[in-house]
């Protein structure tokens, strides 16, 4: 059995993946560019991309968990730092920023491996992940490398299940968000808001 904070987890998760940014904004202009169907494909890929990423997690926290308890608690307070900043950097972004770039049109296949590369390539995706996932293990879990793995591959099915339909009405979308530029910032702030919930219950949180 996988010892996690599901609840906790699928609202924190959510809450990140609807903010604008890099990926949406790929998904977003693909689509915008080359028609529903090169969103959906710029969207699996991405989410294809975060499989990967999630192995490198699973790999790298099982090597600290097989090594010592401590190290594992000093990635898990520095990644609450680390959430606590990202979380600021979003209370900060500016609202009116939308910008969606149209390149020469490509194959669904090419577009597929566009996604994926963006974020298999991307250190800072990896960074995130490292911070992100450990926070949702429960403590004392049986098995916390099996639980980082399935918290990865369900953030990957998440992301792909909410840009997979920004795909498909991406124009209308992006036109509705570039009009409502309130509404980005409602956007920004409430995801700004949960990164420094989660990395403050982190710091205070008593373990087993």
């Amino acid at each position: 059995m996988v010892d996690v904070a599901w609840l906790l987890f699928i609202v924190a998760s959510i809450a990140l993946i609807v903010t604008p940014g890099q990926d949406m904004i790929l998904v977003m202009s693909r689509s915008i560019a080359q028609g529903s169907a090169a969103g959906v494909a710029t969207a699996a890929g991405v989410s294809v991309g975060l499989v990967g990423h999630t192995l490198l997690a699973t790999l790298g926290l099982g090597a600290i968990l097989r090594t010592s308890e401590w190290l594992f608690l000093v990635l898990k307070l520095v990644g609450a730092a680390y959430l606590v900043y990202l979380g600021i950097q979003l209370l900060r972004a500016d609202r009116h920023v939308l910008v969606l770039s149209q390149g020469a049109p490509r194959s669904l296949r090419r577009l597929f491996f566009d996604g994926a590369l963006s974020n298999v390539s991307n250190p800072k995706i990896a960074v995130f992940y490292f911070a992100f996932l450990p926070q949702f293990v429960l403590p004392g879990a049986a098995h916390p490398t099996l639980a980082v793995f399935v918290l990865g591959l369900v953030f990957a099915a998440l992301t792909f299940l909410v840009k997979g339909p920004v795909g498909l009405g991406a124009g209308m979308l992006s036109s509705w968000l570039r009009a409502r530029p309130r509404v980005l910032a409602w956007i920004h702030r409430t995801s700004g808001a949960v990164l420094i919930g989660l990395g403050v219950k982190l710091a205070f949180e008593r373990r087993g």
